[in-house]
């Protein structure tokens, strides 16, 4: 039996920006997915298309166990940490002495066909390597490690990257003139936050302008907005949605004293909050985790 873990991740900046090729910044963060893989002559029928893809790729079967910290369809890189951890797994289970690089370029193949190609590369190199990563293109570029203090806001509204995506590209087909100057902004705001990563109320600055834009591009959501002028009012520096929108998560920047309070006036609206900072391990094997849990097998 392997139990490997893997890492979810938060946009700090340039969600859907980096679509169109501009950068982003994105970070792993600590909750993790959790998953334990082992040898069976007869193995269960694997039902998630993420799992059976990761079985597949690898040219195996085995029975898998899940455990998992981060909330599926909240804009926080779940299925990508699942997919992750799964083939780290594998590859130890089986012996199969793939390398990072590799796991993490089989995890994007696997997302990109269970989402018939909108997969992002940003969610499974984050959850692979962790910390903070500049992306661009197909340029990922590792930054100094921050210690950011944030509180993740779950608005506990599910979303569908791929639809939001594509009706910011439609947007943008139809009013290039509109999006195109908000988009540039997106990138500049991105730019101007590396500077600014020892200074955290002009970086909360940022963060409430890049929500703005994202807002600009209509992939808001009443329930984002509370809990983003919630989180400000609490005391955050600054305060935004993560990923694609439409519901999902947000991030608030916090001075350390008022974590606690940003999380229960999250909580106090309807949101689920989650306190955390960087995590810079990446996909890491764990301990016979599957065994001592109250982890699912899943069939």
């Amino acid at each position: 039996m392997a139990t490997w873990s893997a890492p979810g991740k938060v946009f700090l900046f340039g969600e859907h920006a980096v679509v169109f090729g501009k950068p982003g910044i994105a970070m792993a963060i600590k909750p993790r997915v959790y998953v334990t893989v082992r040898k069976t002559r007869h193995p269960p029928r694997v039902r998630s298309p993420y799992l059976e893809n990761c079985f597949d790729i690898m040219g195996v079967n085995g029975s898998v166990y899940i455990h998992s910290q981060l909330p599926s369809s909240s804009g926080l890189g779940s299925s990508a940490a699942v997919t992750v951890a799964t083939l780290s797994a594998i590859n130890d289970e089986f012996d199969m002495n793939y390398t990072r690089a590799d796991i993490g370029d089989m995890a994007y193949s696997v997302e990109k066909k269970v989402q018939m190609g909108k997969a992002s590369l940003t969610d499974t190199h984050v959850s692979s390597y962790g910390g903070l990563v500049l992306i661009k293109g197909e340029t990922k570029r590792r930054l100094a490690p921050q210690s950011f203090q944030l509180v993740i806001g779950n608005t506990l509204v599910s979303h569908k990257t791929a639809k939001l995506v594509e009706m910011v590209g439609e947007f943008k087909k139809e009013e290039p003139l509109v999006v195109d100057p908000i988009l540039d902004a997106i990138e500049a705001v991105t730019i101007r936050s590396m500077y600014k990563f020892d200074d955290m109320k002009v970086l909360g600055r940022y963060m409430d302008i890049n929500h703005a834009l994202l807002e600009a591009l209509g992939v808001g959501h009443p329930m984002l907005t509370r809990l983003v002028s919630e989180a400000r009012a609490a005391g955050a520096y600054g305060a935004k949605m993560t990923g694609a929108g439409g519901g999902g998560s947000m991030i608030a920047l916090c001075p350390k004293r008022s974590k606690n309070k940003v999380a229960s006036a999250i909580e106090a609206c309807g949101g689920k909050a989650i306190i955390t900072t960087i995590d810079t391990d990446g996909a890491r094997k764990e301990r016979d985790y599957g065994r001592n849990s109250n982890s699912k097998i899943r069939r």
